[in-house]
């Protein structure tokens, strides 16, 4: 049984080099039993290669990661026994049935075809009959995604998972996932998809240039962020326009749309108040405008290496 208090992934200050380009240059989060991760990042920022480093693809230039308390790069052998992996575009030996790929996957993997596996391709409308060289992007997922989640691993690193397929699909992906968090697993999803990352994960890191920016629960990291407000009052609220914490008014005849900072929030509804209010919707932040934060307002921009 896996202790619920001790991470089975572990990355501290990690960092990578290609030359004298720095792809990481300091990544740390921690993933425990029973947590879904989200990785997110615009292409170049650097989920990729904290992957490949993690897998113990790449050797780390600097820092450590562990799993299961292993290290990453001397002990992957041993690591990759106990996780799976799904890369975003899966390329699959063209001769063979998805069905005989999803069997040696589970093979290398030390692990079987079951009841499971069975299930899982009927709920994926995978024909398992086909060669492989006549499948749409979608289905090639659909294999990896399969043979994933037919193998009783502690640890699923899903980089991009759900590229080409339908959104039926991607719900069953996400009760998968879910499954796999109800018992206990652990879970990294690197993801651009920010509903699906919003919808799944636990916690949440955002990389910016090979750097974490911000680590937490979407609830931890609202504060940063600002609520929308569309407010209907009898009276007219022009002092909204010089109020402090509030932005991007909009004064209607019959509405007022309003942007408001987390921490003037109380004021702002105080203020409302006197102003007898007719109706009122307020809407939450949502990643989207997290992850905005960091990349318009900051300026942040990608590098050549995904």
């Amino acid at each position: 049984m896996l202790n619920q208090n001790v991470p089975i992934l572990h990355i501290d200050h990690l960092q990578k080099n290609f030359g004298k380009f720095h792809a990481l240059k300091n990544i740390t989060f921690d993933i425990y039993p029973g947590e879904v991760f989200g990785f997110i990042g615009p292409n170049g920022a650097g989920k990729s290669t904290t992957i490949r480093t993690i897998l113990g693809i790449l050797r780390a230039s600097g820092g450590r990661a562990t799993i299961f308390g292993k290290d990453v790069f001397k002990d992957a052998v041993e690591i990759h026994k106990r996780i799976a992996y799904v890369p975003g575009d899966v390329y699959l030996w063209p001769n063979l049935t998805g069905g005989e790929i999803i069997d040696l996957f589970l093979k290398l993997g030390h692990s079987r075809h079951t009841l499971k596996t069975d299930e899982l391709i009927k709920k994926f409308q995978l024909d398992p009959t086909k060669k492989a060289r006549t499948y749409s992007k979608g289905n090639r997922q659909k294999v990896a995604l399969i043979a994933a989640f037919s193998t009783k691993a502690d640890l699923y690193i899903f980089d991009e998972p759900t590229s080409g397929l339908d959104p039926l699909n991607e719900e069953i992906f996400q009760k998968e996932v879910f499954n796999l968090k109800k018992n206990g697993k652990a879970v990294l999803l690197s993801s651009h998809i920010l509903s699906e990352v919003e919808k799944m994960c636990d916690n949440i890191g955002i990389i910016r240039n090979g750097e974490i920016v911000e680590t937490g629960s979407l609830a931890q990291m609202r504060h940063l962020t600002r609520t929308t407000i569309k407010v209907q009052t009898q009276i007219q609220t022009p002092e909204l326009l010089s109020m402090s914490g509030v932005h991007n008014v909009e004064l209607g005849n019959n509405q007022t749309v309003l942007s408001v900072d987390s921490d003037y929030l109380e004021s702002v509804m105080a203020y409302l108040s006197q102003k007898q209010i007719v109706s009122i919707q307020a809407t939450p932040p949502t990643l989207e405008d997290l992850f905005l934060r960091y990349y318009d307002s900051n300026n942040g921009g990608s590098n050549n290496e995904k």
